[in-house]
């Protein structure tokens, strides 16, 4: 399997390489590519490239997602993401749809690719970072989120000042210790259909964002 992860990351997480439950996770992630190389997402290469995209010493926000998507084509390592020509999942197209009145623009963003969002220090991270086809959530309880709640972990311990957005109960129960003293969490149901106007529209969660940011004497996110 060709996995590339950038090398700050390599060094901020050096510790969970040698775990027993990673051993136990690579071995499970390399046996389902190898036995369904056509039904497992995301592209091998593809499986780190929230971290890969976002070096840890750039990163200011964490969106945190569940699973990556389970069609064919879609996944591509970044939560809610999907490549350029890929059609915008409900999700996406909900999101767009915040950014554009959050910031009054003329029209929704339509670039489905968010490693634009990943070079400007955000962290698109799924819980799960591997999902077999059509089968959401197929991967869970194989070290994954232990995996991803350290990296949580390891960036409320030894960053400052970031923004962490938690979209739905899974997201906001996963957030649960971040230090809110040191970090901005916001918190709001999930940009899906079935939640979106529950809360979610409306929120204002990137223009939020920016304010913390700029307070904090940082770059804000272009988010169009």
């Amino acid at each position: 399997m060709n996995v590339r992860i950038d090398q700050s990351w390599n060094e901020a997480l050096h510790s969970e390489w040698e775990q027993p439950y990673f051993e136990q996770l690579t071995d499970f992630v390399r046996n389902e590519y190898r036995q369904n190389p056509a039904s497992t997402f995301p592209p091998p290469a593809q499986i780190f490239a929230a971290f890969d995209s976002c070096p840890f010493d750039k990163v200011k926000v964490v969106i945190l997602g569940q699973d990556p998507y389970h069609g064919p084509g879609q996944a591509n390592g970044l939560c809610f993401s999907v490549n350029r020509g890929v059609q915008a999942p409900p999700s996406l197209v909900n999101i767009f749809k915040e950014v554009q009145t959050d910031f009054n623009l003329p029209e929704a963003p339509t670039d489905t690719d968010l490693s634009r969002w990943a070079r400007q220090g955000v962290l698109l991270l799924n819980s799960t970072l591997t999902v077999e086809a059509h089968r959401p959530t197929s991967h869970q309880g194989h070290g994954w989120e232990q995996f991803t709640d350290d990296v949580i972990r390891t960036l409320n311990d030894r960053k400052e000042h970031l923004v962490f957005i938690l979209w739905g109960s899974y997201a906001i129960k996963k957030g649960a210790f971040i230090n809110r003293m040191k970090h901005l969490v916001i918190t709001s149901p999930h940009p899906s259909p079935l939640s979106a106007y529950r809360g979610f529209f409306g929120s204002k969660p990137f223009s939020r964002t920016n304010d913390y940011l700029i307070k904090n004497n940082l770059t804000p996110i272009d988010w169009r």
